[in-house]
């Protein structure tokens, strides 16, 4: 049974009693990981709600600046005994995973998760599970959407035919700093000024700001038990994709677009179209581009009896896309669309095994004695990628990022979330933030296509004189004769590459250190050589 759409002049639900303030609940938040659940968390607290959070590795919460505040626990949707702990005496469930971008099968994944999720939910006593998924095209039979917004639409109705009282809400484009449609939208337009485009860009749609979102699934903690049912949520805006690039060009004050719409492109291309120009990957591109073949536009608003707008109503596209920039330039993002994406699998051995699980390891070490602190080395090793590059033959590593784009990787145009500052989960160009413990370690996985898994460790230690000692070492488990077939045909450049590296990383920190040792001695009025370690 299709989840039914309201038409546009149906009676709304019945709003909530005026004048009675909304109980605390208990909250439990899956996804916290991704780029919706690790914004909802914080603004969950401050609406004074408890919070647990369930992730299948809880480390990657550890450095959020809200952890301290919230119950973490292990757990995955798919498996149904670590969801009968997390669910112990949880009021409202938020269910915020997908299985976007994991290759075939993901719908039956998505399936089975939602299955165990509202089974678990029931047996709990849970008083309501949230929904965040797709909005759909009107009228449009389900057998023609695309599998991702069918699936989407799937999770909903398994959701609500749980037994315990659910809100589905359907939104199209996402507008926020950090999120993969806005990323399409931002490189699309800014780095194409003249752009022979897919139909899609004609086909209108109803973008709505990440900020309204979060406002609405917050709101939805509160709603009246009888409320069960699936809503449609969307900005105040209704445009074409084609006119959401123009107005993109117009708030950034970049010349007007020239696009020229053409018939050929299938979602298949579009994708591969969408993954060399910007930094969203063909596997997450493909199904965000699948879900503008069809118009998507809100056919109620009834949710708004229930979650009030705030003053002004909900953001226009203008306005969302203000703010997103200004976050960015703000270096204030606080998840982004890459934050949901798992690298390996959880059977692959990490590089601190005892006596190496895996099998084969292949390693490369460099040493440095440093002329500096470890301090001065440590904000050198923070600060690597992104704009500050890898210290070592740019334009290996942009070569090897646009090898990995062509076959399908996220290349290195991922770049970082924030400019100074890591954190476990945090995606790094084509590499993922295993661990970082500062101001001793970094440990980076690497994301891009390689025949196993391979880390890229960076460590500083202090040494009896008060100096600095870096040590790196570069680790790749091969997988067959191609992973050993691999190292060894990129061995020969490991000299220029890694070593190339460590000494660029011992250099800069050196000159970091001297430009502060002078800023001091002018700022003292002193002469003569500044203090060194060494």
């Amino acid at each position: 049974m299709a989840v039914p759409q309201r038409p546009p002049d149906a009676e709304p639900d019945r709003a909530p009693e005026p004048g009675r303030a909304p109980e605390p609940r208990r909250c439990l938040v899956t996804g916290a990981t991704g780029y919706i659940g690790g914004r909802l968390v914080p603004e969950l607290l401050a609406a004074g709600h408890q919070v647990r959070c369930v992730a299948r590795s809880p480390e990657k919460l550890r450095d959020h600046p809200w952890a301290g505040r919230v119950e973490t626990v292990r757990g995955d949707v798919t498996d149904e005994e670590s969801l009968r702990a997390a669910m112990e005496g949880v009021d409202v469930a938020y269910y915020l995973v997908h299985a976007l971008g994991t290759g075939p099968g993901f719908e039956e994944t998505d399936r089975r998760a939602a299955r165990i999720f509202g089974r678990r939910a029931r047996a709990a006593g849970v008083r309501r599970i949230v929904y965040l998924g797709g909005l759909t095209p009107y009228g449009v039979p389900e057998r023609e959407l695309s599998p991702h917004l069918r699936s989407r639409a799937e999770v909903g109705r398994v959701l609500l035919d749980s037994g315990v009282p659910t809100a589905v809400l359907r939104a199209g484009v996402i507008i926020g700093s950090g999120s993969a449609s806005f990323e399409m939208l931002r490189y699309l337009t800014e780095r194409l000024p003249v752009m022979v485009t897919p139909r899609w860009v004609r086909t209108r749609t109803q973008p709505i700001a990440v900020r309204d979102v979060l406002r609405l699934l917050v709101g939805c903690a509160t709603l009246p038990d009888e409320v069960h049912r699936a809503f449609d949520i969307g900005g105040p805006d209704v445009l074409t994709y084609r006119d959401m690039m123009r107005r993109y060009a117009a708030v950034t004050g970049l010349r007007r677009r020239l696009i020229a719409p053409v018939p050929v492109l299938t979602p298949g291309l579009s994708s591969l179209w969408v993954g060399l120009v910007t930094p969203v990957p063909g596997a997450i591109a493909r199904p965000l581009v699948e879900s503008l073949r069809h118009e998507v536009v809100c056919a109620e608003r009834d949710l708004a009896h229930h979650v009030p707008d705030p003053p002004g109503g909900p953001l226009g596209v203008d306005q969302a896309l203000e703010l997103a920039l200004r976050r960015i330039r703000d270096a204030d993002v606080a998840t982004r669309w890459s934050s949901a994406a798992t690298p390996g699998a959880p059977s692959d051995p990490l590089p601190t095994d005892p006596d190496w699980a895996g099998g084969s390891l292949y390693q490369d070490r460099r040493e440095r004695a440093v002329d500096a602190s470890p301090e001065d080395v440590w904000r050198v090793v923070e600060g690597i990628g992104g704009e500050n590059g890898w210290y070592s033959l740019p334009l290996a590593w942009a070569l090897r990022g646009w090898i990995d784009t062509l076959v399908g990787g996220v290349g290195l145009r991922r770049g970082r979330r924030d400019a100074a500052r890591l954190r476990v989960g945090d995606s790094l160009d084509f590499w993922r933030v295993e661990e970082v413990l500062p101001p001793r370690l970094l440990r980076l996985r690497a994301e891009m296509r390689l025949p196993g898994p391979a880390w890229l460790e960076m460590a500083v230690d202090r040494d009896a004189r008060g100096g600095a000692v870096y040590r790196q070492r570069a680790l790749f488990h091969p997988r067959g004769l191609g992973g050993h077939l691999y190292w060894w045909s990129v061995a020969p450049f490991h000299a220029l590459v890694f070593g190339g590296m460590a000494r660029n990383i011992a250099v800069r920190a050196e000159r970091d250190a001297a430009g502060r040792d002078t800023d001091r001695k002018d700022a003292a009025g002193t002469t003569g050589p500044a203090f060194r370690p060494r």
